[in-house]
């Protein structure tokens, strides 16, 4: 068919998924469009018929249908982003632990993880900081969400990317975050499930709780309140879905302090607390490529450490509960 390409997968997107690898070298493309033609079987890899989840291994043959002309604009060359002095000595004070496999980050609030529309700063363009000497370049296996800071993994090889990439989806890491939250639940501690869904609402995508949509679970567990106004909750996501946690944390009652999307008016308090969204990946517990296990905590946030202070919350030595 005219118009048809195959394109070999490089070594540098080893283990990415394959919706993912669309939107990084066709960035023009829409979701729906996207998900339409891998349905009708347009998509292949290696000759298959894939689903937006697999993840591509180099050296595989991604069969791409003809596309239109915007979907067809490539994503920006991230090797070739030249960074300034002060750009690499930004992205080096975000590690929080690195060795010969892995770099942990702490992801700035703000700042998207991967590249998309009106978006050209963001963490994976300013990964070559982190290259150093290596023939690779460090790649992402997971992301957060523009405005969620806190622990972030990268995997220095593609080896190691690969493993890390499939620790998570097979859900062996422990993932725990913390947020604060408007109002205190009743219960201390708990359990949210529920199905949720994707649905379009004036020109942005959002979350809704749906019968036909995924599980998502979540559990919860109040570690300190500042009366009725507002709370600290240790949250840890049992599955993975798009704005999960803020999602169910809205769903409580008690939406997440600056989540406007999801919480309204009622997300935003007064005083001296920021209006920026208060969730924070604070840790992150995997089984590490080479062997053993690793746990990477992530310091707090300056907007987060100061709207605790203010509330009188206080860090210290806190250790999050052992959730089943």
């Amino acid at each position: 068919m005219s118009g048809v390409q195959n394109i070999e997968v490089k070594p540098d997107d080893e283990g990415v998924r394959i919706d993912r690898w669309f939107k990084r070298y066709f960035p023009g493309l829409a979701f729906g469009q996207l998900q339409k033609i891998m349905r009708k079987g347009e998509v292949r890899l290696d000759g298959k018929r894939v689903k937006g989840k697999e993840r591509v291994a180099a050296g595989q043959i991604v069969r791409v249908p003809p596309l239109n002309h915007d979907a067809k604009s490539t994503a920006p060359k991230l090797s070739r982003i030249r960074l300034s002095d002060a750009d690499i000595k930004e992205v080096r004070s975000w590690v929080v632990y690195e060795d010969d496999a892995i770099i942990a980050l702490n992801k700035p609030a703000g700042l998207p993880t991967q590249g998309g529309t009106g978006q050209t700063r963001h963490v994976d363009g300013l990964l070559d900081a982190l290259k150093g000497k290596s023939d690779h370049r460090p790649r992402l296996v997971h992301r957060l969400d523009k405005d969620t800071s806190g622990a972030l993994l990268l995997g220095r090889t593609p080896k190691a990317a690969a493993a890390l990439a499939k620790a998570f989806q097979s859900r062996e890491t422990d993932k725990r975050y913390w947020a604060l939250v408007a109002g205190t639940p009743k219960e201390r501690d708990g359990r949210i499930s529920v199905r949720m869904d994707k649905v379009a609402a004036k020109g942005h995508e959002r979350m809704v709780v749906s019968a036909d949509g995924k599980l998502s679970v979540t559990d919860y567990s109040v570690v300190e309140s500042a009366g009725q106004m507002a709370c600290w909750l240790a949250l840890k996501p049992h599955t993975g879905r798009t704005h999960q946690l803020r999602l169910h944390c809205s769903e409580m009652g008690h939406p997440i302090v600056g989540d406007g999307k999801y919480g309204g008016q009622a997300a935003f308090l007064t005083g001296a607390i920021s209006r920026k969204l208060h969730l924070h990946s604070r840790f992150i517990s995997f089984p590490h490529p080479d062997g053993g296990r690793v746990t990477v905590t992530a310091p707090l946030p300056d907007h987060m450490t100061a709207s605790f202070d203010f509330l009188g919350f206080t860090v210290g030595d806190y250790e999050d509960p052992d959730f089943e």
